[in-house]
């Protein structure tokens, strides 16, 4: 880091020189303009892009050296994380069929993702999505809305013997898939771009944090599918009362660490954090009560209740894991998002 001095002039003014090395790298002139933006976080950023147009960054794929499907989708999808605003996908001859079938999915699982552009050799998608129009609070507060609805409704499938139910759930893990990568691509973009962060009111440390908790919401999304998933192959078998009784215990002690958790974060209560990560502890021990009751039951039974009785307990771990974050972040700066609560 490089030290100035803040000096006066004209007996009202502060004053700080620019380092002559970066004035001279950004080919900044006398009486040039530049750019004095204040960042949530009180920092102050001096850039001599002075316009409010957003950074425009566009990535090229040659799909002539690509034969697997999957890792073209995969390509796709870290290019729209990374924050690239135009995708430009070539081919020295035809595109293979697999190419536009690829494409085609993943303009439906992304956000703002449309072909503008589709010719026998290039096929380009650009982002029509403002970022800033999609605040964090608002996504993470959707994604919590669908993961949690789609553990109860995996439950529920296993107690009503509903595959239809269990399949839907499997369906929806999308949903919670997409709002993390978006949040994900916003994070980067917001990285890039220091104006964006001041457009969202949102420090890059903050986005950081967001994007943590997004990826932490998506994993216990993935337990509910898991929940679901085994569910189908005994979702006919009438399973003893009891054991029911105690996966609908666990279910509803880890969704409440889970509803607990988010609450804390949004509220940044500190206190409540720390009781929600000592409340795990009882879950722990109906998830071994589950365990322990399906020794009894035959393999064909016992495996898929195990595991059931597993998600359910890493999703409330996860849970866990977001209450951490929260008197992590609270410790690193007092106040959070909001104003901390003290529990005063």
């Amino acid at each position: 880091m490089e030290i100035r001095r803040v000096q006066m002039t004209g007996g009202a003014s502060f004053v700080v020189t620019l380092p002559k090395d970066w004035a001279e790298a950004q080919k900044i002139k006398k009486n040039d303009p530049v750019g004095l933006t204040v960042q949530p976080d009180g920092t102050l950023l001096v850039t001599k892009k002075i316009t409010e147009d957003p950074i425009q960054r566009i990535k090229e794929i040659d799909s002539s050296t690509i034969a697997d499907p999957a890792f073209l989708f995969r390509m796709l999808i870290g290019t729209y994380i990374t924050g690239f605003t135009t995708i430009r996908i070539t081919t020295k001859q035809r595109f293979p069929p697999f190419v536009r079938s690829v494409v085609r999915d993943f303009t439906q699982m992304t956000i703002g993702q449309e072909v503008v552009e589709e010719t026998e050799t290039v096929i380009a998608i650009k982002d029509l999505l403002n970022p800033s129009e999609m605040p964090f609070d608002n996504t993470i507060k959707r994604m919590f809305v669908i993961v949690k609805t789609m553990h109860e409704d995996a439950i529920t499938a296993l107690e009503t013997h509903n595959k239809t139910l269990a399949q839907d759930v499997i369906t929806r893990d999308m949903d919670a898939d997409r709002l993390n990568w978006l949040i994900a691509r916003q994070t980067n973009m917001l990285m890039q771009n220091a104006s964006l962060s001041r457009k969202m009111g949102i420090s890059p440390s903050m986005a950081m944090n967001y994007c943590m908790l997004s990826r932490i919401i998506e994993r216990v999304g993935d337990h509910a599918v898991r929940i679901a998933e085994n569910s189908i192959p005994i979702i006919d078998i009438d399973l003893d009362k009891k054991i029911i009784h105690a996966i609908k215990k666990s279910s509803a002690m880890s969704l409440e660490i889970f509803d607990r958790s988010i609450i804390s974060f949004f509220n940044t209560d500190m206190k409540e954090a720390h009781r929600n990560i000592e409340s795990i502890g009882a879950l722990e021990n109906i998830c071994g009560d589950i365990n322990n009751m399906v020794l009894k039951q035959d393999t064909m039974a016992a495996v898929p209740i195990g595991n059931i009785a597993e998600s359910i307990r890493r999703a409330g771990e996860y849970a866990g894991d977001i209450s951490e974050t929260v008197i992590n972040l609270l410790v690193e700066n007092e106040l959070g998002p909001h104003k901390a609560k003290t529990g005063k």
